[in-house]
């Protein structure tokens, strides 16, 4: 294995001199790939864990961005930016780069579970061989200062799993993942990163979307849009879907391998993954039931960060859950604004993945993670009823974590239904902005002026008025705080649970609109402001980004609600 110590890496040999491909070299490669060209055709892939691929470049890459803090936690020069061979590895080209250990990149192929339920019927094949990565290639993994890391593009061209679409990412969407997991990095919540941003005005595609000022909840038009690659970097990348693949095919015994395939992704996992929490000389059955104690630990406390900071993915499939427990795949996504538990950003999402149901849909996740564990250790009822048992308890944990939070994010020592109770009612009927209405309540305000900022609608109902009142009195002595120091601990204290900015769909549009003129100054500005979302700043950045969302903005489709963003 090839390590560097914390000197900066000044150019891209450097860089590439740290790769160790863990993931090509320890895992099956589809023993069909060698037959089929360039594999970036559709097609259904039985077995191996992974197709080797290359990406497709774009067309006269221009660069929009990187994550300055990324790059300064890896170790990564700023003038590697502008190196030849940076900018084509992370543009696609990566077949032009002389001297590239592995010159060639790979897609992986997963199962899909919705809401806990197996489906097939989405896949071509109708047998499930035809999911996977169809528009993401990874094509770089590497020992950072002896951390692993694997860089993924996202929009780099067509995959055997792309079932007849073009593989590729529109700059609309990159703008919003690339912003989006830097955001969620910041606000301290597990996330794949974002390294670079670039886009192409020689490359345009069509996609869906809506016309201006609609408010259809279906897209309406094709529009032609120019594609964009952005770079997700994570641990890993491997989902709870491709841990289900795997276990779908041992339960089927679709093919000889098929239970050793599995055995071997689940062991990879856990190298990636796990390895400080699950020791190398235990047996393959102790191993999987830490491994699902710990994945469920992560998992809930994962659910609970969203919730405490008003994120709703939107398309929770256990495809897009990644089982090292961190956030992954920034589609249909959106943070709340005016409050409703029934918050759903996507129109095809439904409420089994809206905002106060994300407990319970990764609940349903869990369930499909452990029964694709189960033909390991089918041979050990004892250890079968073991792993149900930590599976029966997810519920539980979450409940436990759940409450902690709304107590740290109310300021309150311990959980009070009561009280949580009555807010919850309070927010709904007063219709109050999320984000806001927990920042001013961190002031610990003295009456219901301060934080009527949070509300949509004035306060004339005199009986709501009322139950505010008497609910803030009811929260201030249970906080109970009697002097300037004590309240300003307090204060300082719920702040960092109660981030003052978060990415609004209406700023991202702004963004992504001016982006496509050639304007990528507020993509830069967004990113300053909400990699630093717990901060007070500037008098004008308040004003701007610390505010409601517009009434007019309200119901607009591509704003109020999304489809799913390609």
């Amino acid at each position: 294995m090839k390590e560097n110590s914390k000197k900066l890496i000044e150019t891209f040999e450097e860089l590439s001199n740290l790769s160790d491909y863990s993931f090509v070299n320890k895992l099956n490669c589809d023993p069909d790939a060698k037959h089929n060209a360039d594999n970036k055709f559709p097609r259904e892939v039985f077995s191996g864990h992974y197709v080797s691929v290359s990406p497709t470049a774009i067309k006269d890459p221009i660069y929009i961005s990187h994550s300055k803090d990324f790059f300064k936690e890896l170790g990564l020069s700023e003038g590697l930016i502008k190196s030849d061979d940076f900018i084509k590895m992370f543009s696609g080209d990566m077949s032009n780069i002389p001297k590239l250990e592995q010159n060639i990149g790979w897609a992986t192929g997963y199962a899909l579970s919705i809401y806990g339920k197996e489906y097939y019927a989405q896949c071509p094949f109708q047998t499930g061989n035809g999911y996977g990565d169809g528009r993401a290639i990874s094509v770089f993994e590497a020992l950072i200062n002896n951390k692993r890391w694997e860089f993924q593009l996202k929009g780099a061209g067509k995959t055997p799993y792309c079932r007849g679409a073009d593989g590729r990412a529109v700059l609309r969407s990159s703008v919003r993942e690339f912003l989006a997991q830097e955001h969620m990095h910041a606000l301290g919540i597990a996330t794949s990163r974002s390294l670079t941003l670039f886009t192409s005005t020689k490359e345009q595609v069509n996609r869906p979307w809506f016309r201006d000022n609609s408010y259809s909840k279906d897209p309406e038009v094709m529009i032609e849009e120019d594609v964009a690659i952005t770079t997700r970097v994570a641990s890993s990348f491997i989902r709870v879907g491709q841990i289900e693949l795997f276990g779908r095919r041992a339960r089927k015994n679709e093919h000889e391998n098929a239970l050793k395939e599995l055995e071997m992704i689940v062991l990879h996992l856990i190298d990636r993954e796990y390895s400080e929490e699950i020791k190398n000389d235990l047996n393959l059955e102790e191993k999987v039931i830490i491994l699902a104690k710990h994945f469920q630990n992560r998992l809930t406390s994962l659910i609970v960060n969203w919730i405490r900071v008003g994120y709703c993915q939107g398309n929770f499939n256990s495809d897009n859950c990644a089982a090292g427990g961190f956030t992954l795949d920034y589609g249909p996504f959106g943070f709340i604004e005016m409050f409703d538990p029934k918050y759903q950003s996507w129109t095809g999402g439904g409420m089994h993945f809206s905002f106060f149901n994300q407990p319970l849909a990764a609940e349903k996740n869990f369930k499909s993670f452990c029964s694709a564990l189960k033909p390991l250790i089918s041979s050990s009822s004892n250890v079968l009823e073991e792993l149900e048992e930590i599976e029966n308890n997810f519920a539980k944990v979450m409940q436990s974590k759940m409450q902690n939070m709304w107590a740290s994010k109310l300021g309150i020592p311990k959980f009070d239904v009561e009280l949580f109770e009555e807010l919850i009612n309070l927010m709904i009927e007063t219709k109050v902005d999320y984000t806001i209405f927990f920042r001013e309540l961190s002031q610990i305000p003295n009456d219901i002026n301060k934080i009527e900022k949070s509300f949509y609608g004035n306060l004339k109902n005199e009986n709501i008025k009322l139950r505010w009142n008497t609910w803030l009195e009811i929260w201030k002595s249970i906080i109970n705080v009697n002097d300037e120091e004590s309240k300003q601990k307090l204060s300082n204290q719920m702040k960092l649970v109660n981030p003052k900015y978060t990415l609004r769909e209406w700023h991202l549009v702004w963004a992504y609109q001016e982006a496509q003129d050639g304007n990528y100054e507020p993509v830069h500005q967004l990113q300053e402001i909400m990699t630093n979302p717990y901060d007070d700043q500037t008098k004008d950045i308040e004003n701007k980004y610390y505010t409601k969302k517009p009434s007019d903005f309200f119901g607009i489709a591509g704003i109020s609600h999304v489809s799913c963003s390609s």
